[in-house]
């Protein structure tokens, strides 16, 4: 039922590219007829399906042929663990861990850990392959992967947590699922810094003692760990990096209607997490406006723009921005509609399958860039691209993340902190040339000009050229190949990310 679906789509979705005018078929590669039938009649698909149905829309995109194709949609391995844990009051419970590696034509894997109860088989290998996509989007030379655990740690101790964390650590290493040449976690939803941590000092207590570079088996870790400047933003800097070059395109800009600065745009995010609270606070200290945020308990609505600096004092004190004073307050059935504020640039953060078939004909935005991951349904983006919405697909706009893991791994195998060996000659050479123009155009410069001028940069700030660099050019690219060949912005980027594995596999050979 669903292949014969999938085919009808692809087919309905090619004769429409090739049919409809430029400027509409750079909107979305959908049909003019909805493809999945009554769009109020259908369910949507599960978020596993829908990872592949967008890839079985690059059928007649993707310079790939069919067997090669199908190779790279299928998933290499999966594994599913259930370990005890015995509770702070003693009782006994069964804890259920899941890990993923979508395709091994780069190694190591790499993808984030997720906590949470809706973890399972599906989404994880779901995640694995979009984290394949991403990686070849950005060029960062890894293989796709997820893992997760299916517990909602606001139920546990941080004891709880760390033994949870500790135990699937092992069971992944016992089932070849970690290592720094391997497969290379990181953070997800509800873990960070801390759970990285537990999970580099657990592999390298127990596997890694005789490994100089067993540090390098997770990233996202705390800096006294091994961990790099600048990785706790880069996901959100990276969506602000997509979005800031995306408007630079004038094929972007006729189709939106925006200019290309940032300042003054308006914004609304969903999830006041690690992605969603950078990525606020990058677009204010832009200039633009955050008109709404959308969490999972509340939402907070400002029309003058929520101050976020002071939204993050709040959230560093109690631990939610529920209350906070500077905005006004959403819950219950009005809890959402936030989401569907007008505004000039939309960004969901949280979880997949935020928007659907259900609220997209009320979303009034002209851009989406998807923080989270598949948080736009087929349907949905299929509605509102009749609307005139674009969208950033997920496996450019936060990509991010895993490029600065890429640095930190780069980091963990050097055993160098970026930066370390050039700063002061950097320095040296701008002084240098400083009192050259000094001398020719006898001005004196001032000595907080001179400070700003030959400062040699720190690891955050190389780490965030890096990743600057990485989101434009990834961007430009795909705004190129979507206006070449007629598609989305999301079938284009998994176009790249098809194009480029295939090249992979095509030189190394895939048999053994």
């Amino acid at each position: 039922m669903l292949r014969t679906s999938l085919a009808a789509y692809a087919r309905s979705a090619a004769a429409a590219r090739t049919s409809a005018p430029l400027s509409l078929r750079c909107l979305s590669s959908a049909p003019a007829v909805s493809s999945f039938g009554p769009v109020s009649g259908e369910a949507e698909p599960r978020f596993l399906e829908m990872v592949k149905l967008n890839f079985d829309k690059c059928r007649n995109v993707a310079r790939v042929d069919k067997d090669m194709f199908e190779m790279i949609k299928s998933c290499n391995s999966m594994l599913r663990v259930n370990f005890p844990l015995r509770r702070d009051n003693g009782s006994i419970e069964i804890i259920s861990g899941y890990r993923a590696q979508h395709k091994h034509h780069r190694l190591p894997v790499k993808g984030g850990i997720r906590y949470a109860d809706e973890v399972d088989l599906q989404e994880v290998e779901a995640l694995a392959s979009l984290m394949t996509y991403k990686c070849a989007v950005v060029d960062v030379p890894y293989g796709g992967a997820k893992g997760g655990v299916k517990i909602n740690p606001k139920h546990y101790s941080t004891h709880e947590i760390e033994m949870v964390t500790r135990r699937y650590t092992a069971e992944l290493y016992k089932y070849g699922f970690i290592g720094p040449g391997v497969d290379v976690p990181a953070p997800d939803m509800n873990t960070g810094p801390r759970e990285m941590s537990w999970i580099k000092d657990t592999y390298t207590m127990l596997y890694g003692m005789s490994d100089i570079s067993a540090s390098a088996c997770v990233t996202g870790k705390p800096l006294s760990q091994g961990g790099i400047a600048g990785r706790t933003e880069a996901t959100g800097l990276g969506v602000f990096y997509t979005v800031k070059y995306f408007l630079t395109d004038k094929r972007v800009q006729e189709l939106t209607g925006l200019s290309a600065d940032i300042k003054g745009k308006t914004v609304v995010v969903q999830g006041f997490g690690n992605v969603g609270s950078y990525a606020s606070k990058f677009f204010h200290e832009a200039g633009a406006k955050v008109l709404a945020i959308v969490e999972y308990d509340c939402t907070l609505v400002n029309p003058a723009g929520i101050d976020i600096p002071a939204l993050f004092a709040w959230k560093a004190e109690k631990g939610t921005v529920a209350g906070f004073p500077g905005a006004e307050f959403w819950t219950g059935a009005k809890l959402k509609e936030g989401l569907e504020i007008a505004c000039d640039i939309l960004i969901p953060a949280a979880m997949e399958k935020q928007i659907t078939k259900d609220n997209a004909p009320r979303i009034k935005t002209k851009v989406i860039a998807e923080g989270a991951n598949g948080p736009v349904t087929p349907m949905a983006e299929e509605i509102m691209a009749k609307n005139g919405t674009l969208v950033i697909p997920d496996i450019l706009c936060n990509a991010g993340g895993v490029t600065v893991s890429y640095f930190e791994w780069l980091k963990n195998l050097q055993h160098v902190r970026f930066g370390r060996m050039t700063k002061k000659w950097e320095e040296k050479q701008k002084e240098f040339i400083l009192r050259q123009f000094e001398a020719i155009g006898g001005a004196k410069i001032t000595d907080e000009d001179r400070k700003l001028f030959t400062a040699g940069p720190t690891e955050r700030d190389i780490v965030f050229s890096g990743l600057e660099d990485t989101m434009k050019s990834s961007t430009d690219q795909i705004v190129k190949v979507a206006h070449e060949r007629g598609c989305s912005y999301r079938i284009a980027a998994f176009v790249i990310a098809i194009e480029k594995i295939a090249a992979v596999y095509k030189d190394a050979g895939i048999t053994f």
